[in-house]
């Protein structure tokens, strides 16, 4: 009899055991795949950002190319496109 008892509280201390780690296996894998998710979507959020950047100076760099604007107002539009 007190096998018995003894084994129904080693199981049940097992499954909760088990519980546990299954639970924080998902919760890690939850972490994982948000992480990723937000990661790709600063990266894409980045790419564009640049890609605006550069087609800005680009169009400010034939301008100045063109006798449009002159070496001083280049340097301030190239300053406030860039932030500085």
């Amino acid at each position: 009899m007190e096998k018995i008892i003894f084994l129904v509280f080693a199981a049940g201390a097992l499954a909760f055991v088990i519980y546990l780690g299954g639970n924080a296996i998902m919760t890690g894998f939850k972490a994982k795949s948000e992480l990723k998710r937000n990661k790709g979507e600063d990266g894409n959020e980045n790419m564009d950002n640049q890609n605006s950047l550069t087609n800005e100076l680009s169009k400010l760099n034939e301008l100045h190319e063109n006798g449009t604007i002159n070496a001083e107002e280049f340097e301030k539009a190239k300053k406030k496109i860039l932030g500085n």
